[in-house]
């Protein structure tokens, strides 16, 4: 799993012309999901990404969480997140998860992460989205569960 997350002062997600999902201060995640990845991924993951110290404190250095400036969560499917560009110019993508398998897990997501923080938003799985972010930093954090579970160096 792997997620592209960016601190924002805005952000929304639409769909046809329509809103879908919006928030003020919070974080906008891009979320993909690969054919391997389980419940125990996303749970990993989402616990890692609620205790994101990335925001600033009083004296300006990143040391706040989500939670402590009561901020929102946008997530937004994005199976580009596994394109491949190993060979030629063209991205591929076998490493994504089928739509059957990655649909579910980023609902599995979307509602772990609303237990913790009503004010969570989402996209729609599969749907051509434009998204509008006003970035706050800016400040962006790739995060791939592989790291997650290789020991530190």
């Amino acid at each position: 799993m792997r997620f592209i997350i960016q601190r924002v002062l805005r952000s929304s997600v639409l769909v046809d012309g329509r809103t879908v999902g919006n928030i003020d201060r919070g974080l906008t995640v891009f979320v993909g999901i690969s054919k391997s990845d389980t419940k125990d991924t996303a749970d990993r993951m989402l616990k890692k990404l609620l205790h994101l110290r990335i925001f600033e404190d009083e004296n300006g250095k990143t040391n706040l969480s989500l939670s402590q400036v009561q901020g929102g969560i946008l997530l937004i499917s994005q199976f580009t997140l596994y394109a491949d560009l190993r060979h030629g110019n063209r991205p591929s993508f076998t490493d994504a998860g089928s739509p059957d398998s990655a649909e579910p897990l980023y609902q599995y997501l979307v509602e772990s992460c609303k237990k913790s923080f009503p004010d969570t938003q989402q996209g729609i799985f599969g749907a051509d989205m434009e998204v509008r972010i006003i970035n706050d930093g800016p400040f962006t954090i790739y995060l791939d569960s592989e790291m997650l579970s290789r020991p530190k160096a």
